[in-house]
């Protein structure tokens, strides 16, 4: 099923949605979930949260992606499951560390006014990824958006943990020096 159909049953309400969604996605979702979780029943608890958070943000919303739709709710779930636990008790203290990798280049945001440039911040981001060459795109958007370990990646694209660290330290510093030329101070 086309994903504007589906899209079209929650706007009409019908639980129909969920199952085809459930069809289409499911398994996108909880590959996101417990990339970031590591455990099995919560991240199928996070799917079916995504399911009914989709459910309740349909209508008024209608999402031009589905699948990246469904994939922000899952991750955003699934993080604060994980922030519910002890970082070291679930997921190996992975989520920290990743985040800890981001905030380096890309610091904190407790001021108001850094708030109100989120957007253009993340305008800033998809360029930046998106100019990546494939292969390191791959890799960060890996590490940082699904919250894989070092060694997955480098197991899953055959590269050393080397390799993979450089990439990351590297894509890291690019993004900050990119910041820093479009006046974002961190």
């Amino acid at each position: 099923m086309e994903d504007r159909q589906i899209i079209d049953l929650y706007w009409d309400r019908k639980e129909e949605a969920i199952e085809k969604t459930a069809e289409k996605y499911g398994g996108y979702c909880y590959s996101i979930a417990y990339g970031i979780l590591r455990d099995r029943l919560d991240s199928e608890e996070c799917v079916n949260d995504t399911y009914m958070k989709a459910w309740n943000a349909m209508p008024p919303k209608r999402p031009d992606k589905l699948a990246a739709f469904l994939g922000k709710i899952a991750r955003g779930l699934a993080i604060d499951r994980c922030r519910n636990y002890t970082a070291k008790k679930r997921g190996g203290g992975q989520m920290e560390l990743v985040l800890e990798e981001l905030n380096e280049c890309i610091g904190t945001q407790n001021d108001p006014e850094q708030a109100v440039d989120e957007m253009v911040f993340a305008e800033i981001l998809n360029d930046f990824v998106g100019a990546l060459p494939i292969q390191e795109r791959k890799v960060f958007v890996r590490r940082y958006w699904y919250m894989s370990s070092v060694k997955e990646i480098a197991g899953d694209f055959g590269f050393t943990e080397s390799k993979v660290k450089m990439i990351l330290l590297r894509a890291r510093n690019g993004l900050k020096e990119r910041l820093g030329k479009e006046g974002i101070i961190i």
